[in-house]
C-alpha cells in the first residue's frame, strides 16, 4: 500500500509484518468459520451464562430468518438500541447476514437525539431493550420505524429475574404484548429456525452506520464498509502476535461504540471469549474480574484509575491479566506503573476514530511503552502530520501537525453529509482535527483537538498538556482544562478537578503546582472544583460538555 520504508516500522515486533494481505471476507461469513473450527469455545460470557460459538452462529441464523420474515431487505436500515448483550452480538451479525445495515445507537440518549438518529440513518426496523418503550413507542409515528422488536437484559440469563440487581424495580419487568409492529425477541427466535442463511453482505457494501457527535453540529452518522469492519480487525490482529483463541477478554467499551464494536468483531476473527458487562462502572468491573478470571482487560484511564483507588482491588491477585488495553485518553505514568506492579503485564494503548472504524494507532504489542504516547500506526495504515494553518504542508520530526491517516479502515464518509465528508477526506487522507507529534521511532503523541486549542493573549495552549500535569497530584483524581473568555487574554485557563476522597485541596496549592511544572502562560488562572466530571458511554471525560456547563454557569443559567 504504502510502497516505501516508514519511520515507525522500526519499532514493530519481528513477527508483525508491515503490510497486511487483507482477506476480502465480512465479519458475519467469519463467524460462520469461526463456529465450525472453535465451535465449542465459549464466544460469550454474560454474567454467568455462556454461549459458544456454535450456539452464537445458530441464534444468528434464527434472528437472520426472523428478519427476512418481517421483510427487511438488504441495504435496509435496522437501529439497535442495546447495552452489551448477548442480544446484541446476535442482531449485530444476523442483519449483515440478510445484507441490511445496522444502526448502533446509545440507548441512553434523549428522546430528541435519538429521533434525529432515527430519522438521519433512515431506520425502518429497531430492536430495543424493553425499558425503552415508552420512549420507543413514542418515536414510532415521529420516525419512519414501521416495526420494532423488544428484549429484556435477563433474556439470556442463566438465573430468575428476581436475581439480576437487588435495586431493581418489579416494574422495571416490562412485558410487551405482542401487537402489530410490536414484537418479543425471544418470541420470534423460538419460532425460527437454526439452518443456515447465506450470506448477502458484499465487501464493499455498507455495513454499519455509527454517530459522532464531534465537537461542533448535530452528530453525523459515520459509513463504514464491511471491507472497513473487517480489514480493520485483521490490522490490529496482525499485531497481537501471541493471542491465541479460546483466551477471555474484559473490555467495557460499549457496542454502539466503534472501539466496543470492532472488540466485539476482534474476538469472532481470533475464537475469544468476550466477557460482556452491561455496567462499566469501576466497581463492576473489579468484580467482574474477580469472577471471570480474564486474560486481557481493556477500559478507558478513568476506569483504572477509580479500579485502583478501591481497597477490594487492590488486594486481589490479579496475576492471572496478561495485558491491559486502553484507550479514548493518554494513561497517567503512575497509573500505568501500578498496573504493572500489580501483574508485570504489558499495557497496548490504543487511538482511533470512529471514522477511522477506529484502530490507526497502538503501542507495539511486547514492545517499548512510551508514556504520553499512543504507539505507532498499526500494519498497513499509513501517517502524516500536516501544519495546522493550511494542511497541505507535513511538519518535521517532533514537530506538532494535524494527524491525517489513510488505510482499509477509513470511512466510505458521512452519511448523506457530502459537504462535511469533503472536509475531512482529502486525496484519501482523514484528517482528524487532532493535533499530534511523532517522534523518531515513529510514536504519536496526541498533543489535543484542533478545536480544544486555548489561544491566550497569542499562545496556543493545548489543555490535555495541562490535564496530565494536573493528574500527577497525589490528591487529584481527574481533571480536566478549558478556555474561557477573558478581556484581557481573549481566553484565559480554567481547571476543573474533582479531588480524591478523603483529601482537601485548594486552588492556591493547584495553581502552585502548576506553576511549578508548566510555562507561566499555560498555568490555570482559574480552579474550580467538581464533584465527578462530565463522560461519555466509555468513561471519556467530554470536555465540550464541560464548556457547554462552565458557559450555563456564567450566563446564570
Amino acid at each position: 500500500m504504502m510502497g516505501e520504508e516508514r519511520i515507525w516500522f522500526k519499532s514493530y515486533h519481528p513477527k508483525v509484518p508491515h503490510e497486511v494481505a487483507i482477506e476480502k471476507i465480512p465479519m458475519t461469513e467469519v463467524l460462520t468459520g469461526t463456529a465450525g473450527e472453535h465451535g465449542s469455545i465459549n464466544g460469550l460470557i454474560f454474567m454467568g451464562k455462556r454461549l459458544t460459538y456454535r450456539e452464537m452462529e445458530g441464534y444468528v441464523n434464527r434472528l437472520a430468518h426472523v428478519l427476512i420474515d418481517l421483510g427487511v431487505k438488504k441495504g435496509d436500515k435496522v437501529a439497535l438500541l442495546l447495552p452489551n448483550l448477548p442480544q446484541t452480538f446476535i442482531a449485530d451479525y444476523a442483519i449483515h447476514r440478510i445484507g441490511a445495515v445496522t444502526v448502533p445507537l446509545n440507548p441512553l440518549y434523549t428522546e430528541r437525539e435519538l429521533e434525529y438518529q432515527l430519522n438521519d440513518s433512515d431506520s425502518t426496523i429497531a430492536i430495543a431493550l424493553d425499558l425503552l418503550f415508552p420512549r420507543m413507542e413514542s418515536l414510532k409515528g415521529k420516525t419512519g420505524l414501521k416495526a420494532m422488536i423488544f428484549t429484556h437484559i435477563s433474556d439470556f440469563l442463566p438465573f430468575p429475574k428476581k436475581q439480576l440487581f437487588p435495586f431493581v424495580k418489579k416494574e422495571m419487568f416490562r412485558k410487551i404484548e405482542p401487537q402489530d409492529g410490536i414484537y418479543d425477541f425471544m418470541h420470534l427466535l423460538a419460532k425460527s429456525s437454526d439452518s443456515p442463511v447465506v450470506s448477502k453482505a458484499a465487501w464493499d457494501d455498507l455495513g454499519t452506520l455509527i454517530y459522532t457527535g464531534g465537537t461542533t453540529g448535530v452528530s453525523k452518522g459515520v459509513m463504514l464498509t464491511h471491507a472497513n469492519l473487517s480489514s480493520n480487525v485483521q490490522q490490529f490482529v496482525a499485531g497481537l502476535h501471541d493471542v491465541t483463541a479460546g483466551e477471555k477478554i474484559l473490555f467495557i467499551f460499549p457496542f454502539f461504540h466503534s472501539a466496543g464494536y470492532t472488540v466485539k468483531n476482534l474476538c469472532v476473527w481470533m475464537g475469544l471469549t468476550d466477557i460482556l458487562i452491561p455496567r462499566p462502572d469501576p466497581a463492576a468491573v473489579a468484580d467482574m474480574i474477580h469472577d471471570f478470571s480474564p486474560d486481557y482487560v481493556g477500559a478507558v484511564p478513568t476506569i483504572y484509575i477509580g479500579m485502583l483507588a478501591l481497597e477490594k482491588f487492590q488486594k486481589m491477585d490479579v496475576s492471572f491479566i496478561k495485558g491491559f488495553v486502553s484507550g479514548a485518553a493518554p494513561m497517567p505514568v503512575e497509573i500505568i506503573q501500578k498496573l504493572k506492579d500489580l501483574t508485570g503485564s504489558t499495557l497496548l494503548e490504543v487511538y482511533g476514530l470512529t471514522e477511522t472504524t477506529p484502530v490507526t494507532t497502538a503501542t507495539p504489542w511486547r514492545g517499548k511503552i512510551k508514556p504520553g504516547t499512543v504507539g505507532v500506526p498499526v500494519c498497513s495504515t499509513d501517517m502524516k502530520l500536516f501544519d495546522v494553518e493550511t494542511g497541505t504542508k507535513e511538519v518535521a520530526i517532533g514537530e506538532a501537525g494535524e494527524i491525517a491517516f489513510k488505510g482499509p479502515q477509513v470511512m466510505k464518509g458521512y452519511y448523506k453529509k457530502p459537504g462535511e465528508t469533503a472536509m475531512v477526506l482529502k486525496d484519501g487522507w482523514l484528517f482528524t482535527g487532532d493535533i499530534g507529534v511523532m517522534d523518531d521511532e515513529g510514536y504519536l503523541s496526541i498533543v489535543d483537538r484542533k478545536k480544544d486549542m486555548i489561544i491566550a493573549g497569542g499562545f496556543n495552549i493545548y489543555p490535555k498538556e495541562i490535564d496530565e500535569i494536573l493528574f500527577e497530584h497525589p490528591k487529584i483524581l481527574e481533571a480536566c482544562t478549558i478556555g474561557v473568555p477573558d478581556s484581557y487574554r481573549g481566553e484565559t485557563v480554567k481547571a476543573y478537578v474533582v479531588v480524591k476522597p478523603g483529601e482537601v485541596l485548594t486552588a492556591e496549592e493547584v495553581i502552585h503546582f502548576c506553576r511549578e511544572r508548566l510555562a507561566p502562560y499555560k498555568v490555570p488562572k482559574l480552579v474550580e472544583f467538581i464533584d465527578t466530571l462530565p463522560k461519555s458511554a466509555v468513561g471519556k471525560i467530554l470536555r465540550r460538555e464541560l464548556r457547554d456547563l462552565d458557559q450555563q454557569k456564567r450566563e446564570g443559567k
